[in-house]
């Protein structure tokens, strides 16, 4: 592959320094007390080249160092990935190993603990990655990026949910966010759709209309699967957080996430509820309810594409197009419409996730890797092939190939209110432990719905 100069010139140019302005050095690396740590000192006191560690990777300095990573891509996502930061591997000889797994929320606890822990980790839920920061293993990024040029690259609600707790309790910046996701949206068969005659629906009520009219003609409405390995149960937790956001107020919303608003409240429960009122009609969902639990969230689209389509509407992330087939076509195929309001006292809120990148083990290269994450142009590739949205400010519009991606960029603009996914904003013994479990077991019905709330309530009491 050639390596475009001129991209990377532009890429110089809308990098950051590091916090040390006044000489524009790299500021020395954060003490972790240990003797790696020490060398690395010295080799950043000797350096006597000028730039952000960004700008002096992209000088050569750093050439045939290796920094690890860990994180949750795999398959086609690892692919997109590891293409995004191939021109930068190759431009400055930086040599980026990422290892996936579909068992990181279980493997990166035991990895940190047991001093196995990766130069940088991608959280998919913020929550986890704030208790591993109390363990006080995450470096604080305060003084190794720019705050500046983060405040002006990134919306304010970005930096701010990026600020987390060590161990004594001080705050941090714990990550710096990567790739985001909307998710509230519903996919359908595009041109089945219009030529069955069903129109998009703009409230809940004609959601659920359609939801019983496609019952009516024979079919089955929704595609549903919550299997995801140790992940099991998570697009569950969405549903609920996209409810929330409808029957609630945004206070109640993030009383919820904190811990305040407990599960066994009647609004939880109410959301819950309204959920249930699609998941536990079987009639309803392609395979009856009980199917939910046993298939793997990535194939429950799939019938979609079916001839005639098997289902008609899924919802999830923007992300989701990555399980598509290849040969479908977006705006042709498939589209998608924004999951309708329930009470218009709340607006059209908007749920949206994201990848949070923490560094462990701080070398200049490692700096500068993180540096480079915080650019459009780490991501523009994944942007460019559609299923991810940037939360960079310096990610063009023209990036985006689709008229879909660029209208989700257009809605989150346009939400009358914008929250991050709760389940990946609590704590990690709730969000990613008993909300994941408490959905799984209320879907398969082995707990009724007030024993699952209750159970999800007990990851905040414990």
């Amino acid at each position: 592959m050639l390596v475009s100069g001129l991209s990377f010139t532009l890429l110089l140019s809308a990098c950051g320094g590091g916090n040390n302005a006044a000489n524009n050095e790299p500021a020395a690396p954060a003490n972790t007390g240990t003797t790696e740590q020490n060398t690395n000192d010295t080799a950043a006191t000797n350096n006597t080249s000028t730039g952000s560690p960004l700008e002096l990777a992209l000088k050569g300095e750093y050439k045939g160092t290796k920094v690890t990573m860990f994180g949750p891509f795999v398959d086609a996502d690892q692919v997109k990935f590891e293409t995004s930061i191939k021109e930068f591997e190759e431009k400055t000889g930086i040599d980026i190993q990422y290892e996936g797994s579909k068992e990181f929320e279980a493997t990166i606890n035991v990895r940190v603990d047991g001093g196995n822990a990766p130069d940088i980790a991608d959280f998919p839920q913020p929550g986890l990655l704030a208790a591993v920061a109390k363990t006080g293993k995450v470096i604080d990024l305060t003084n190794i990026l720019d705050q500046e040029k983060l405040k002006a690259n990134y919306n304010q609600s970005w930096l701010d949910m990026a600020t987390m707790e060590d161990k004594d309790g001080n705050k941090i910046m714990a990550g710096i966010w990567n790739r985001s996701n909307v998710k509230s949206l519903v996919w359908y068969p595009k041109k089945q759709f219009e030529e069955a005659g069903y129109t998009i629906p703009q409230t809940w009520d004609e959601l659920m209309a359609l939801t019983e009219q496609i019952a009516k003609d024979g079919d089955t409405a929704w595609g549903i699967g919550i299997e995801s390995g140790a992940a099991t149960g998570w697009p569950a937790t969405d549903w609920v957080e996209d409810i929330m956001l409808r029957t609630t107020s945004p206070e109640n919303y993030d009383k919820w996430v904190s811990g305040e608003l407990p599960f066994t409240s009647p609004e939880v429960k109410h959301a819950v509820e309204v959920m249930s009122e699609i998941w536990m009609n079987p009639d309803y969902v392609y395979g009856g309810t009980k199917s939910i639990v046993t298939t793997a969230f990535g194939d429950s689209a799939l019938p979609m594409f079916d001839n005639p389509p098997k289902i008609w509407l899924h919802r999830q992330g923007n992300f989701i197009t990555s399980f598509f087939p290849e040969t479908a076509k977006v705006d042709e195929d498939y589209d998608w419409f924004y999951l309708p309001p329930i009470d218009e006292q709340y607006g059209k809120p908007v749920l949206v996730a994201g990848d949070i990148y923490a560094m462990f083990n701080d070398r200049p290269e490692v700096r500068a890797v993180m540096e480079f994450f915080t650019t459009g142009e780490s991501i523009k590739s994944w942007v460019q092939s559609g299923g991810v949205i940037a939360p960079m400010n310096d990610a063009s519009l023209d990036w985006y190939t689709s008229e879909a991606d660029r209208r989700m960029a257009q809605l989150v603009q346009d939400a009358t209110t914008l929250r991050f996914d709760g389940s990946d904003l609590m704590p990690g013994k709730v969000g990613a432990g008993t909300f994941w479990k408490g959905m799984t077991d209320y879907v398969s019905g082995t707990s009724t719905l007030d024993e699952a709330l209750a159970q999800i309530q007990e990851g905040w009491n414990n």
